[in-house]
């Protein structure tokens, strides 16, 4: 019997305009306003998600690409999600929260005092989205953009300062005795004097320590850089890839093999592969939209392609269509894992960008084990499988965190994994960790 999954959400669109190119926007919802995500977030909750990540990018983009971000709302404006995270705990009980920290906008004290203040408030129930987005450096002082490995090196320097101000409490040193009036020993604190590449700081931390562990460390990042990243640092790795067995397995070893290389165990990081499915009520109607999808139409092409070049942050709508990408086109602080999503299995050189584009636009059905629409019970059959196959973790559900959109992923796939004892029915109170990492 496959063990039970972990299910969490990933909110891809951020603190951003949810409902807006879609049609429920008339249900009324204002996305500035915190009931709609309270609404959803209970929703997740009920249904046994344990663990929400809120997308973010602090930037608008480049000033080539900026319309193209904002003109649909594809990558932007969006409000800060680690201020709108109070609200969600207040709403929920068990759930966890994940919002998305850039270490480029948040010194490693200033970070590591906010996050210890909500993990308290939370009971323990926040996790950390630690991302690496070179492009929103220039907002943040006057140092240069980092390239795509320098800014992981800096993402490894800011968490083990954050961490070090974590711990500059030991255990004993909150006396809290009421007989003889000492609060803290001061003497025990850690002084946290740090002088790095890219930070300086001082402790110890003005904070208490935390009686259900730290916060968990959740990071995406599909290169190898990012993948080493996460088996030496993250608690939950956000992950994407094909969802086939010798794939899944192939990513799992290596970030295991990472975990290893950092002195860890591979129980200590949980990989949770990012799927958006597509759940109809009936296998004829999953195969009606795939083979709709085999010829997309011009007008769905450039639709793609600004929205490409808003996650790129690389104006594709200016390129030719019926040729290659230009070598050089994309720079150094682009996502690799976007590209490679935007590449598939094609030779870039030689793969005109049209094609690229109706890759993306290509729906595969979930009954065949190529793609991700068919119905719910399809889908669950896949979740059982890949549970069985690779002794997979669990997944991450891509979607708004809008309550039409929980509820039409949901709704029918809930009952059916709870049926099958692969999802649990109540989750754990005592905290992130002990939902996640049973810790």
């Amino acid at each position: 019997m496959t063990r039970q999954q972990h299910l969490g959400w990933f909110l891809a669109r951020g603190f951003g305009p949810h409902g807006w190119g879609h049609p429920y926007l008339d249900w009324d919802y204002r996305w500035t306003s915190p009931d709609l995500y309270r609404q959803s977030v209970r929703e997740l909750e009920q249904a046994s998600v344990e663990l929400l990540v809120i997308e973010d990018a602090p930037s608008l983009g480049s000033p080539e690409t900026l319309d193209l971000r904002v003109r649909h709302a594809f990558g932007g404006p969006k409000l800060d999600p680690l201020l709108l995270a109070p609200y969600l705990f207040e709403a929920t009980r068990a759930i966890g929260i994940a919002p998305t920290v850039n270490p480029a906008a948040l010194p490693p004290y200033t970070a590591a005092r906010q996050l210890s203040t909500l993990q308290h408030l939370s009971g323990h129930r926040l996790g950390v989205n630690v991302v690496t987005d070179t492009g929103s450096a220039r907002h943040f002082g006057a140092a240069a953009p980092l390239g795509h490995d320098a800014a992981y090196d800096r993402a490894e320097e800011w968490l083990t300062g954050v961490r070090a101000l974590w711990r500059s409490w030991p255990e004993d040193a909150l006396v809290a005795d009421v007989e003889s009036g000492v609060y803290v020993d001061g003497s025990r604190l850690e002084r946290v004097q740090h002088r790095g590449e890219h930070f300086a700081f001082d402790g110890p931390l003005n904070a208490v320590p935390f009686t259900d562990g730290e916060p968990l460390i959740v990071s995406p990042g599909g290169s190898g850089r990012g993948l080493g990243f996460a088996g030496a640092h993250s608690d939950v790795q956000l992950a994407l890839a094909p969802l086939e067995a010798t794939a899944l397995r192939a990513y799992r070893q290596r970030i295991h093999d990472a975990a290893v290389a950092a002195g860890r165990t591979a129980d200590d990081i949980r990989i949770l592969f990012a799927i958006q499915p597509t759940i109809v009520a009936s296998a004829e109607e999953a195969d009606r939209l795939v083979r709709a999808s085999a010829n997309p139409d011009d007008a769905t092409i450039v639709q793609l392609a600004r929205k490409q070049s808003s996650d790129l942050e690389t104006d594709l709508t200016a390129l030719d269509l019926d040729a290659p990408i230009p070598p050089g086109t994309f720079g150094d602080h682009v996502s690799h894992g976007s590209i490679a999503r935007l590449v598939g299995d094609h030779d870039a050189t030689t793969t005109p960008l049209r094609v690229l584009l109706a890759g993306l636009a290509r729906l595969r059905r979930t009954g065949d084990g190529t793609g991700l629409v068919g119905t719910a019970e399809e889908l669950a059959d896949r979740i059982e499988q890949l549970g069985e196959e690779v002794d997979n973790d669990g997944f991450l559900l891509w979607g708004d965190l809008h309550p039409v959109t929980v509820h039409r992923t949901l709704d029918e796939l809930v009952p059916i994994l709870r049926r099958r004892g692969i999802l649990r029915r109540e989750l754990d109170d005592r905290g992130l960790r002990a939902n996640l990492l049973g810790s």
